[in-house]
């Protein structure tokens, strides 16, 4: 029996490969726990079509957070805090970058993505560092402006 691996098996191969298989093993172990279906014409094709989907699909974020990633570091994220008698009020966080990022740009990312090796507390031009996604990392130039 000729089954299509759909995850990887640690003994008998990679995800995608199409396997020659005893029936026992093919339609009890394999298909019965979701790891393999029968290789069918119908299926293969499915198969290649689906994968083929997803390859254009992550070509297309990757295009989309390049764009994102060099609007991102061309201009600088503006935050204004009230002064204080040395530096600011409190101070800026991943919390407000993030809501700075999607007031002034529209692009929405979780705070957890932006790594501050401390909060910022002074005025001033600071660098900041964004995690995109898929590897791709923006460098953000963050203003603090002090307001009275």
């Amino acid at each position: 029996m000729k089954v299509l691996l759909i995850k990887d098996v640690k003994t008998l191969g990679l995800a995608g490969e199409i396997k020659d298989v005893k029936d026992g093993y093919g339609q009890n172990f394999l298909i019965g726990k979701g790891l393999a279906k029968l290789a069918t014409p119908e299926v293969i094709e499915n198969y290649k079509a689906e994968i083929a989907l997803k390859e254009k699909l992550e070509k297309e974020e990757l295009e989309r957070l390049n764009k994102e990633k060099i609007e991102l570091e061309t201009k600088n994220i503006i935050i204004k805090k009230h002064n204080a008698p040395v530096g600011i009020q409190g101070s800026v966080g991943n919390n407000d970058i993030a809501s700075a990022i999607k007031e002034q740009f529209g692009f929405e990312y979780d705070k957890k993505n932006i790594h501050l090796d401390k909060p910022i507390k002074s005025t001033g031009l600071h660098e900041v560092d964004l995690k995109l996604g898929h590897g791709i990392h923006a460098k953000l130039k963050v203003e603090v402006i002090g307001v009275d």
